[in-house]
């Protein structure tokens, strides 16, 4: 089992019997998920990732962690504010590295918001090099698909109106693309419809990269709005809208197998923080979800058999 976390973030590598030792053993994103599925007995590791170049540290901001047990260097460390391909490259190189040092041959992916990105661009990078490991399903949990809502306006594709005058999501909206100006290129740039959708688009260049390996989608909705309203905004989770993570204008030759399930939650306890919410409203924290990421992982080795598209959008 390997969680990855999403952009922004920095997490810790973890083993299944070693995790840093003060604050949250995994990070923010990672350490409720972790907790859970090693009580469920399964072996689980989760990527290195860090808001930048370099080397995960011991953090202080939201959700502080560390005396961490094992520093991996740079080239196996998720960049969360880098591009998804390259993030996708050093996902991959480590992931080689658990064969090589844990002796792991098959995972199965858990990965919150761009780590569903990351992941699926590392999937392409082990296939195409041959690689001894092999990916036996994908779990995404509020990943942006179709792109956030946040990057849109960040990049000018969205007008602030979008946002109904709701003042959470227009402070979200400011504030990512405050972000984007100081960024000539990374995951700020490419997490919008612009880049991800389309012909020509990032999407469909992963065309055949899922084939076999069977996907499930996890959303929320905890933010709505009555009447009409764009789809691409709401309702969301704070950060991303429900048809994106439910990849709902995802075509087949990029996503053959999926299963859907949605949850009236937030997309992080970071957005849970800042809207006054229990941690437990979050995706990331939500025992329910929790549940659904067993069933995805237990179902895993029939799920190609299984009816596509339950819970999924026409």
């Amino acid at each position: 089992m390997v969680i990855v976390s999403g952009g922004d973030a920095t997490s810790p590598f973890t083993t299944p019997d070693q995790a840093c030792a003060t604050g949250l053993a995994a990070g923010n994103s990672d350490t409720a998920l972790r907790e859970y599925l090693l009580k469920q007995g399964y072996a689980v590791y989760t990527s290195p990732a860090t808001a930048g170049r370099g080397q995960v540290t011991d953090q202080t901001g939201f959700g502080p962690f560390g005396m961490c047990p094992v520093t991996l260097p740079e080239n196996m460390t998720v960049n969360s504010t880098g591009s998804i391909d390259t993030a996708g490259e050093h996902l991959a190189r480590f992931l080689d590295w658990l064969h090589t040092d844990k002796g792991v041959n098959e995972v199965d992916f858990v990965a919150h918001s761009m780590g569903g990105l990351y992941s699926r661009a590392a999937v392409r990078v082990l296939t195409s090099t041959n690689s001894p490991v092999k990916v036996r399903s994908l779990t995404t949990i509020g990943t942006p698909w179709q792109g956030s809502y946040l990057s849109d306006y960040g990049n000018g594709l969205m007008p602030l109106t979008d946002c109904l005058g709701d003042k959470f999501c227009e402070t979200g909206m400011k504030g990512f693309a405050d972000e984007v100006r100081q960024l000539m290129a990374g995951s700020g740039r490419e997490v919008n419809q612009a880049f991800l959708m389309g012909k020509d688009g990032w999407n469909e260049f992963q065309s055949g990269v899922l084939d076999k390996i069977p996907v499930v989608l996890i959303a929320g909705k905890k933010f709505t709005k009555d009447g009409q309203v764009n789809p691409a905004v709401w309702p969301n989770d704070g950060f991303v809208a429900l048809q994106s993570a439910l990849a709902k204008s995802i075509s087949d030759p990029v996503l053959p197998q999926r299963r859907c399930y949605t949850f009236d939650d937030v997309h992080s306890i970071y957005v849970a923080n800042l809207a006054g919410l229990d941690w437990k409203t979050a995706l990331t924290w939500d025992p329910q979800v929790f549940d659904v990421v067993h069933k995805a992982i237990e179902d895993a080795p029939k799920a190609l058999e299984s009816p596509n598209r339950e819970g999924c959008p026409a």
